[in-house]
């Protein structure tokens, strides 16, 4: 849980120090690039479930330590991912509650059918009429969110305004389970590009209840296209994107060593206990949430 770079995911890591080292570290942020790690080595299958930190807000959603899995395997791709998940959610509800149709804040979340898989470009045309593909340069697509009053910085790109634009307009949609297809370049720097499409990557999240669940990609294998990713999260990091990931040269140097075909996934265990439990917040499924001092 102590690292020395906390990559995977885009937050803020917790920071700390090794005494006895005297070596500044930090708290995971994710599992991702430890187990990738075990892929290169011959592992072909391989999971966790653990605590990550993150040093962000509290909300009925987040807080800053959770439960997350992570899996990876390889061989396979983000399609593989979304039938596992798929088979994963209706399973763990049939198994705990007996049944695939779940209540959730007063709506049925009906599990046995078969997700909805869409890109987010073709979602955003669907629930706010808006053609991304007709946005070729940054400077068009900050037009775009300026014409829809949505707000960013000067270092954003034309598919972090995509990704916000999602955001805004898109993901209040999402109740019944929807996989989001097909992301951004770049939010996704730990992502293989689409090979017939490469501004898009072979990401998807899964979303219900208007939530994201779990987070999946065909993970990048190709350590110059890392090396360039891992270089332009760097740009990010000293333009003052907090969230931003760093070069972590040691993962690098396992790609290098060379990992085959993988597929990964994380899901945000307490999200999916809330909706198994018809838990409105993050706090109802954790037996000691972060709160606020008596004192402050």
């Amino acid at each position: 849980m102590l690292v020395s770079n906390a990559g995977g995911a885009a937050a803020r890591p917790f920071e700390t120090h090794y005494n006895a080292l005297d070596e500044d570290v930090k708290l995971r942020i994710s599992l991702e690039l430890y187990l990738k790690r075990l892929i290169v080595g011959g592992l072909e299958r391989v999971y966790e479930i653990g605590r990550v930190f993150r040093n962000e807000g509290v909300d009925t959603r987040h807080n800053p330590e959770f439960t997350l899995m992570e899996l990876y395997q390889a061989y396979t791709d983000y399609h593989g991912m979304m039938d596992l998940v798929e088979d994963l959610f209706r399973s763990v509800a049939l198994k705990v509650l007996g049944t695939a149709v779940v209540n959730y804040d007063g709506v049925e979340i009906d599990l046995s059918k078969p997700f909805e898989r869409i890109t987010m470009v073709d979602a955003l045309k669907k629930y706010k009429d808006i053609d991304f593909t007709t946005i070729h340069t940054d400077e068009e697509a900050k037009a775009l969110a300026d014409q829809y009053h949505v707000e960013y910085a000067a270092h954003h790109k034309k598919g972090d305004i995509l990704s916000m634009l999602f955001e805004e307009f898109v993901e209040e949609h999402l109740v019944q389970p929807t996989f989001i297809m097909d992301h951004p370049v770049e939010i996704s720097p730990l992502t293989k590009k689409k090979p017939d499409d490469p501004e898009y990557t072979e990401r998807f999240e899964l979303f219900i209840t208007k939530r994201e669940m779990a987070n999946a990609y065909s993970e990048l294998n190709d350590p110059l296209d890392q090396i360039e990713r891992f270089k332009a999260q760097e740009a990010l990091l000293a333009a003052g994107d907090d969230e931003a990931n760093s070069m972590d040269d040691d993962f690098v140097n396992a790609l290098m060593i060379g990992m085959p075909p993988t597929g990964g996934i994380g899901i945000g265990i307490d999200r999916f206990v809330m909706l198994l439990t018809d838990s409105y917040a993050i706090r109802d499924v954790l037996l000691f949430p972060t709160m606020k001092s008596k004192d402050v």
